[in-house]
């Protein structure tokens, strides 16, 4: 058997072969330059806490669900309440979202604030069921995330719950949950 002598590659071909490779094939991006594409990205605003807008909240399909409206100022929670009264606009209804909250209550819901909490007085009795779930959500995220004194997180607002259109001495204490559900206050 003869052997046969294969030269070595020389280093320089070798590395001058890789970039040649690397060139050919390139990493996928054109030389186009620039393209327009729309509108520079914005993120996620932060609804209902600042001066121009006020996030209220509807019923929808799956639950309590958000609304950014814009204002000319910050609302406090009986701003905030009369908007969500008025129920919603003709392209919030487009896009399936009610109120659980009886138009009767217009009016007669009062809502004041104090340091962190937000008392608001409903005409109906809420334990007689006159009142359902949605609704009071809808009532306790759009006051809490409203202007209220003390400059807390809306989870960390206490809403009271007044019923029967009378202020009491033991409200439900509710806060704005996750997903815009009213959850109790304990302890």
């Amino acid at each position: 058997m003869t052997s046969r002598h294969f030269p070595r590659p020389n280093r320089a071909a070798l590395a001058l072969t890789v970039l040649l490779a690397a060139g050919v094939t390139g990493c996928g991006i054109g030389t186009t330059g620039p393209v327009r594409a729309g509108a520079p990205a914005s993120g996620v605003q932060r609804p209902g806490d600042g001066a121009g807008t006020v996030r209220l909240y509807f019923a929808g399909a799956y639950g309590p669900r958000p609304v950014t409206r814009r204002t000319d100022a910050a609302l406090a929670p009986q701003q905030a309440l009369d908007l969500l009264l008025d129920g919603p606009t003709r392209a919030e209804r487009e896009r399936g979202l009610t109120t659980h909250v009886a138009s009767g209550a217009a009016g007669r819901l009062t809502a004041t604030t104090s340091d962190g909490a937000v008392d608001v007085v409903v005409p109906l009795r809420v334990s007689a069921g006159e009142l359902d779930v949605t609704a009071v959500s809808q009532l306790v995220c759009t006051a809490a995330h409203a202007d209220v004194p003390g400059d807390l997180p809306a989870d960390e607002v206490d809403v009271r719950i007044h019923e029967n259109g009378i202020r009491s001495a033991r409200p439900w204490t509710l806060r704005c949950g996750a997903g815009g559900n009213a959850t109790p206050v304990t302890g």
